[in-house]
């Protein structure tokens, strides 16, 4: 089975999306009731095809969580709502989990004031010793990652904007920390913390 896939090119951190398929996963909801939110009441107000395909992204991402996350997502503030969605997205995508830890935890060590394009031509190459498969990836694909994790990283707020990619590394919010610490993930609250 290969480490790295490239599923978080389908989107960034989507938070009012996200909320809304939170919600709906707090139903439970069988195939039918699913594909009817989506399709029929439109939940995402998206066109259906865009729909489904950025709803199965996010369930994959909120998965790694549980009900009590779900929840936290639903009522909670978008500081708290956006760390929970990123701890989720790291959970879920190896490729996100290892550029903060290999890239940006790096250049806060550093000091470092932004990430440029050349570190993710590094990265990757890094990634192909890991996973050959990397290595078969498209250059747009390999340019569309790198957008939707700069893109991941500014929603966060541990990126300025994604024209300059300063480090703005925030304050863990308590609520994602106790919710990280009550799951016993130690791994994602580290990486969250740039791993000091």
């Amino acid at each position: 089975m290969s480490t790295y896939n490239a599923e978080i090119s389908a989107g960034s951190l989507m938070l009012p999306e996200s909320r809304r398929i939170a919600k709906l996963l707090l139903e439970n909801p069988t195939k039918e009731r699913w594909i009817h939110a989506l399709k029929d009441e439109n939940i995402l107000q998206k066109n259906p095809a865009t729909a489904l395909r950025q709803a199965a992204l996010i369930r994959k991402r909120l998965e790694t969580l549980d009900a009590e996350g779900w929840q936290l997502i639903v009522e909670g503030d978008s500081e708290l709502v956006g760390q929970l969605l990123l701890a989720a997205s790291i959970k879920h995508s190896q490729l996100l989990a290892d550029f903060l830890r290999d890239v940006y935890a790096q250049d806060l060590r550093r000091l470092e004031h932004s990430l440029s394009l050349n570190q993710w031509d590094g990265f990757l190459t890094e990634c192909i010793h890991r996973d050959n498969q990397v290595e078969g990836w498209a250059t747009s694909t390999k340019e569309k990652l790198f957008q939707v994790i700069v893109r991941i990283l500014v929603e966060a707020k541990y990126l300025d904007t994604t024209r300059k990619m300063n480090l703005t590394p925030p304050m863990i919010h308590p609520g994602a920390a106790s919710y990280l610490k009550r799951r016993g993930d130690a791994e994602t609250l580290s990486i969250m913390e740039y791993s000091r």
